[in-house]
């Protein structure tokens, strides 16, 4: 196993430390449980099940800030982006991040001009590839595939095997003196005073904290809905397979009209696409069936976009709700209607997994970020008014 404890020193607890429940084992819950172990908080990391078997564990965990988004939403990305650059050389886990580039091509009766003139605009790394130039930049793709007019290669980017990050921050929170109690089944925050003193859980147990951060995924607008906050949220069903292990040279992501790809340290790819997740039956009960049909047509659509068209077994399928605000970009931030409640709520949560982790430590402890003023929760009230 790497050792990741003392890559970034953690400061023994402070006399008088405030005490902080952090909710959600996934990357955001993981990353800021371990952020404010190392700044000497004395954190308890409270999970409803097993570390990252949520939406962490079934998400494509591709590392960048491609395309048109807000100039403030951008910004935020690079800024994450950076961190895991830093974190890959502090610990050595370049098995886990890695900026191999990105590679997309438009749909027929579509183009990506205007997407990689909007990038070079904003100083983004971005290449216009034509299907001949390709395999150079890529290797790995059947050309074959690719649009007539070319396609975008983003140098910059990468992908992070997301449980195996948040493998790595669980170690260092450990190291740094944090808690971790998993299976305890649903939590709810304790709200006394008018502000959030706790977490109390389906299994009994009860955390006192000063102050509380709630990252449960998919799931933080149904938990704020409950203390009569409401979070506009457009969540689909996600829906990831991952393939067996396979020697293959494509190590960039794709991201086609079709399929999705990218490699793991593990040797295997993981797919997605939107027109798979729009085929997951969701049941009356909460439960969610994927057809054979659905499955066998990922596989294939990714074996026509790699070199060689191997054919490809699926070993695993992750699906379940995707989070995502209703405007599309991250909410952040303490709640001003339940003050002590920190939230975060993100469909990005692979590419600003260790920032928002950062940053939500940062305001635990007094701080206001001015880079997560315009991801607080207020501006769908302000918007409203």
């Amino acid at each position: 196993m790497h050792e990741t404890g003392t890559a970034f020193p953690a400061r023994p607890a402070r006399s008088g430390a405030p005490r902080v429940v952090v909710v959600g084992g996934g990357v955001l819950g993981v990353s800021t449980a371990a952020h404010l172990a190392r700044s000497g908080v004395r954190v308890d990391l409270v999970t409803e099940a097993a570390i990252a078997s949520g939406a962490s564990g079934r998400s494509l965990s591709w590392l960048n800030s491609a395309g048109a988004r807000s100039d403030a939403y951008h910004r935020l990305r690079t800024v994450a982006i950076d961190r895991y650059r830093t974190f890959a050389a502090r610990t050595g886990l370049s098995d886990r991040v890695r900026f191999d580039g990105g590679l997309t091509w438009a749909a027929p009766g579509e183009s990506h001009r205007e997407r990689h003139a909007h990038e070079l605009s904003i100083g983004y790394d971005s290449v216009w590839l034509s299907r001949d130039e390709v395999a150079a930049w890529a290797p790995g793709v059947d050309v074959t595939g690719v649009a007539e007019e070319g396609a975008v290669f983003n140098p910059g980017e990468g992908w992070v095997d997301l449980p195996l990050l948040v493998e790595a921050l669980l170690e260092q929170l450990r190291t740094a003196g944090g808690e971790v109690h998993t299976g305890v089944g649903r939590a709810k925050p304790v709200v006394a005073g008018g502000r959030a003193t706790g977490v109390e859980t389906a299994s009994g147990a009860t955390f006192d904290a000063d102050a509380v951060v709630w990252a449960t995924g998919p799931w933080v607008p149904r938990d704020l809905a409950e203390l009569g906050v409401h979070l506009p949220e457009s969540s689909p069903v996600s829906l990831l397979l991952e393939t067996q292990r396979i020697d293959h040279p494509l190590r960039a992501v794709l991201n086609t009209p079709r399929v999705a790809i990218r490699p793991t340290p593990h040797g295997t790819f993981v797919l997605d696409s939107g027109w798979s997740e729009q085929e997951v039956v969701v049941r009356g009960d909460g439960e969610f069936e994927v057809r054979g049909s659905t499955v066998a047509g990922l596989l294939d659509e990714a074996s026509k976009v790699l070199a060689g068209n191997p054919r490809l077994e699926a070993v695993r399928r992750g699906v379940g709700p995707k989070p995502v605000p209703g405007d599309g970009e991250p909410v952040a931030g303490e709640l001003r209607e339940v003050p002590g409640l920190h939230v975060l709520f993100t469909h990005s949560g692979a590419t600003l997994g260790l920032v928002l982790g950062e940053f939500t430590a940062r305001e635990v402890l007094g701080e206001r970020v001015a880079l997560l003023e315009p991801f607080r929760l207020e501006r769908f009230t302000t918007a409203t008014r």
